[in-house]
């Protein structure tokens, strides 16, 4: 039997060019260098608002497909926290300008929109064990380049603390996220959950968000 925190240590290992690629990303560079004007800040928040209300969807469709099963309030945690996300964007969007019709109004590009596109898919389609490892595999990167925004955003753009909440949130992830989402990935691989597709929501979801991160940079430098 397969055992998740093997599985996912030697996910992160195959992963970790890509990873490295994230952490490094020019786009948060030009960020940190002041590169990137409030104007086109304005990209980052119209995106995310469209990724945030489709993950709320798909985890909020995740939870009814759970039930009333053993790994319920994890995900009820995880909708919790998309739904304290989408707030916070919404304070971000504003020191930008930006209400929240024009974030709906904004047209998002297909390369940024891969990555809930793919959410959406692993809520419908995957596993309880997929949709953790997804996430588990995302988070470290994703914080990482949370955490250097919310810093530079603060530096170089005089952004409020209330201002880069949105970033602040994944910057800081809950500490028992981690054995939460490999307890949850273990019932998975218990109930004969396929280990390769584990490993490869893990692999989707890191591409699509270097894709998000590529195609950021490329519309707004």
């Amino acid at each position: 039997m397969a055992d998740a925190r093997e599985l996912i240590a030697e996910t992160r290992a195959q992963l970790k060019a890509v990873e490295d690629k994230l952490i490094a990303h020019p786009y948060l560079l030009a960020v940190e260098e002041g590169r990137i004007t409030k104007e086109k800040l304005r990209l980052f928040a119209g995106e995310q608002y469209h990724i945030v209300n489709s993950d709320l969807r798909s985890v909020a469709l995740l939870v009814s497909r759970q039930g009333h099963g053993p790994n319920r309030d994890f995900f009820l945690g995880a909708l919790q926290g998309e739904a304290a996300a989408r707030d916070a964007l919404l304070a971000f969007a504003k020191a930008l300008e930006m209400s929240e019709d024009d974030l709906r109004a904004y047209e998002p590009r297909p390369g940024c929109q891969a990555y809930p596109a793919y959410v959406a898919w692993l809520a419908s389609y995957g596993s309880g064990a997929d949709f953790a490892a997804a996430f588990l595999a995302n988070l470290p990167a994703w914080g990482s380049s949370c955490a250097r925004m919310s810093a530079a955003l603060k530096g170089k753009c005089g952004l409020s603390s209330e201002a880069v909440a949105f970033f602040d949130l994944f910057a800081a992830p809950a500490p028992e996220f981690e054995a939460d989402s490999l307890r949850v990935i273990q019932d998975g691989l218990d109930r004969d959950v396929d280990p390769r597709g584990v490993a490869r929501a893990a692999r989707l979801i890191q591409a699509y968000e270097l894709m998000y991160w590529d195609t950021l940079y490329e519309a707004s430098t």
